[in-house]
C-alpha cells in the first residue's frame, strides 16, 4: 500500500498518528501515513520513536522507501518489538536531527545560487553537508562564504510549490543537478522556491527545508577539493570559519 507522506506539505510536523498497513520479514513497517522522511536524493532518513498504545516506544534506525517512492518503509533498530498490522500509533521524529538536516539542505541550496553551475554530486549531513559542481573557474571558499551568509541574513522567505510530472518534463532545464533526478512518479513534483516569488531561486527538490534562510544560521565553507579537470567539492560545515 502506498503512504500518505505528510511532510511534504508540512517540514515542521514532528508528530503524527498512524496505522500499521503492513509488517515486512526484516521487521520494516509500513504505515497509512507519516511524517518521518525517507531517505532520498542526498538527505538522510528521519530517525526517532513509534510509541504503542501502551505507551511503549518502538525505536527507529532508518526511514527509507520501499520498491516505488510512493511506499515508506520504518525499521525499527534491531531487537525492538515486533508490531501487529493494525496497530494505531503516535509517531514522533527526532526533530532536533531533523531540523539540523533542514537548515542543512536548505544551505546546499543556498551554494547553489552562489555558485550557478551543474551539480554533480550532493550529501545532507548533521555536521556537514558536500555539493559537487562542474565549476571550471578558480573560487575562495572566503568569497563564498561571504556570499552564502549574504543570503541567510537577507532573510528570504523558502517555500514549495507544485507542478506536475508533465510541467517538468517540458522543463528539464530549471533542474539543477546532473546526476540525481527529482522524485516523480506521484503526479506531482514540489518545487523549492527561495524568495518573494521565487526571484532567488526554485528547483524540483523532495527533501525537507526551514521557512526563512535566517533559520539556517552561521554557515561557512570548510574546504574546497579538486575532483577533476572541472568537477570541484564544496563542504558547508555549522558556525563560523576557524581563523
Amino acid at each position: 500500500m502506498s503512504t500518505r507522506a505528510l511532510y511534504r506539505d508540512d517540514f515542521y510536523l514532528s508528530t503524527a498518528e498512524g496505522t500499521v498497513t503492513a509488517v515486512h520479514e526484516d521487521g520494516s513497517v509500513e504505515l497509512d501515513q507519516t511524517c518521518f522522511y525517507a531517505a532520498s536524493g542526498g538527505q538522510p532518513g528521519d530517525t526517532g520513536f513509534l510509541e504503542r498504545a501502551d505507551g511503549s516506544k518502538i525505536m527507529l534506525g532508518e526511514t527509507r522507501h520501499g520498491a516505488t517512492k510512493d511506499v515508506i518503509l520504518h525499521k525499527p533498530l534491531e531487537g525492538e518489538q515486533r508490531l501487529d498490522v493494525g496497530e494505531k500509533l503516535t509517531l514522533h521524529i527526532d526533530w532536533a536531527r531533523r531540523y539540523r538536516l533542514m537548515r542543512m539542505h536548505t544551505a546546499c541550496h543556498l551554494l547553489s545560487v552562489v555558485l550557478p553551475y551543474p551539480i554533480t554530486g550532493a550529501s545532507v549531513g548533521e555536521e556537514e553537508s558536500r555539493v559537487d559542481f562542474d565549476l571550471p573557474e578558480q573560487v575562495e571558499k572566503e568569497d563564498v562564504t561571504a556570499a552564502l551568509m549574504d543570503l541567510v541574513k537577507a532573510n528570504h522567505p523558502v517555500y514549495v510549490q507544485w507542478i506536475t510530472d508533465e510541467e517538468l518534463a517540458a522543463n528539464p532545464g530549471i533542474v539543477k543537478s546532473k546526476n540525481v533526478r527529482p522524485p516523480m512518479g506521484l503526479g506531482r513534483v514540489s518545487l523549492v522556491a527561495i524568495g518573494e516569488n521565487a526571484s532567488i531561486d526554485s528547483q524540483p527538490c523532495g527533501g525537507t527545508h526551514v521557512s526563512e534562510t535566517q533559520e539556517v544560521g552561521e554557515i561557512h565553507i570548510s574546504k574546497i577539493e579538486k575532483k577533476g579537470k572541472e568537477n570541484r567539492r564544496l563542504r558547508i560545515r555549522f558556525g563560523a570559519a576557524s581563523a
